[in-house]
């Protein structure tokens, strides 16, 4: 068995940081704006940072659980959020703002509420 308190302390900060993705992304009306000034480029670094968070988080859980919790909620794509980070993290001079910004209007908060749910089902 695994230490579900500290899974649980995971889960409450990726649910933070998908939070705050969906906040901050949520004052880009479109890619461009990630691009556009300064105060832009900070809000997509912010957001990659983030994203590089819960990728490493995603990471450390299955470490952790030995890959049996995160299996069991198959409609989030586990792989592809943990390959994010690695692609942020390793390749983040040939970032795409359009993926990160599609990927914030699309699927971050699918991925909030399973969070939110997995967290549920640890309590």
């Amino acid at each position: 068995m695994y230490d579900k308190y500290l899974v649980s302390d995971i889960l409450e900060e990726m649910i933070d940081a998908s939070h705050t993705i969906s906040s901050r992304c949520s004052k880009m009306s479109c890619m461009d704006d990630f691009v556009a000034n300064d105060e832009g480029q900070m809000v997509l670094d912010s957001i990659c940072m983030l994203l590089i968070a819960i990728g490493e988080a995603v990471k450390q859980i299955d470490r952790i659980t030995d890959k049996t919790l995160l299996v069991t909620y198959p409609d989030i794509p586990w792989g592809k959020v943990a390959a994010m980070r690695d692609i942020l993290s390793h390749h983040y001079f040939d970032l795409n703002a359009e993926i990160v910004y599609n990927l914030c209007q699309d699927h971050i908060g699918d991925l909030h509420h399973a969070l939110v749910t997995i967290h549920s089902g640890l309590q």
